[in-house]
């Protein structure tokens, strides 16, 4: 059996004590071991809940990142801080420093530490091409081609030979667990798209997709576009449940929920889903 945790979220559980933040984490354990992916935008909240839900990071043997905005690796610092052995999972091109248009102003929102810092204090894998963490437990490595649409930022930028241009989100992967059922797809931001990063999980992992879990970046989405991912949904994965959080956003949550009724649920911090 494999328990995937939410640790942090834009939204947590009621009467848990949990706090809330802009940002994403989850705690997943199989058999074979447990590992950390994203570390929320805080340390003081990724490590406030780690506690009171009774998870040590001390446990994990490996760490993954969906991608390098600071509210999904806010918290890298205390994950290193107590655990030494930690194996880092993540893309290739995690360093690329990205910004944020706003104000008239150019602001970093990409990892803190320097490769060359996360390298020493711990093992590294990056790669564009998929990464078994655990037995059955894999990065999706880079998701591409992308013939649908991207769950893009309209003020995200990165700086090639001394110009601005559009984030490619390179970087973006999910994780994918492989069962004897069909396979559980965590997503982290989904900058990728969320119909491309399911369509290149089709094309590249075997069995049915069964669960999507995480931020699907829908919230600027508008009708048409949330029409055809419910319909795309409908027809290609149609077993799939839906636990949804961080950036999928309230209205495109209640669009989508609405849809598919029970199929689809909320994930805040403290939510746990056994499977």
């Amino acid at each position: 059996m494999t328990k995937i945790t939410c640790v942090v979220d834009n939204n947590a559980a009621e009467k848990t004590g949990l706090q809330h933040e802009h940002g994403l984490s989850f705690w997943i354990e199989t058999e074979d071991g447990k590992i950390i992916f994203d570390t929320g935008q805080t340390s003081a909240v990724f490590a406030r809940n780690l506690g009171l839900l009774n998870l040590k990071i001390q446990d994990a043997t490996a760490l993954a990142l969906s991608h390098a905005h600071y509210d999904h690796t806010g918290g890298l610092e205390v994950a290193l801080t107590q655990n030494e052995h930690l194996k880092i999972y993540a893309h290739s091109d995690l360093f690329q420093p990205r910004y944020s248009f706003r104000e008239g102003e150019y602001r970093s929102i990409g990892i803190a530490i320097t490769e060359e810092e996360l390298s020493s204090r711990a093992e590294l894998h990056l790669s564009d091409a998929p990464q078994e963490i655990l037995p059955n437990l894999w990065t999706t490595g880079e998701i591409f081609p992308r013939p649908e649409a991207e769950g893009r930022s309209a003020h995200h930028f990165i700086r090639v030979d001394g110009k601005w241009q559009p984030d490619p989100y390179r970087d973006d992967l999910s994780l994918v667990l492989q069962t004897s059922v069909g396979l559980v797809v965590i997503c982290g931001c989904c900058h990728a798209g969320l119909l491309n990063t399911l369509l290149y999980v089709q094309q590249h992992f075997s069995g049915p997709i069964i669960s999507i879990l995480g931020g699907t970046h829908l919230r600027s989405a508008r009708e048409a576009a949330l029409k055809h991912v419910a319909k795309t949904l409908e027809t290609r994965y149609p077993d799939a449940e839906l636990y949804l959080n961080h950036c999928t956003g309230k209205e495109s949550h209640a669009f989508l929920a609405n849809r598919f009724g029970e199929r689809v649920k909320a994930f805040p911090a403290g939510a746990m889903l056994e499977i």
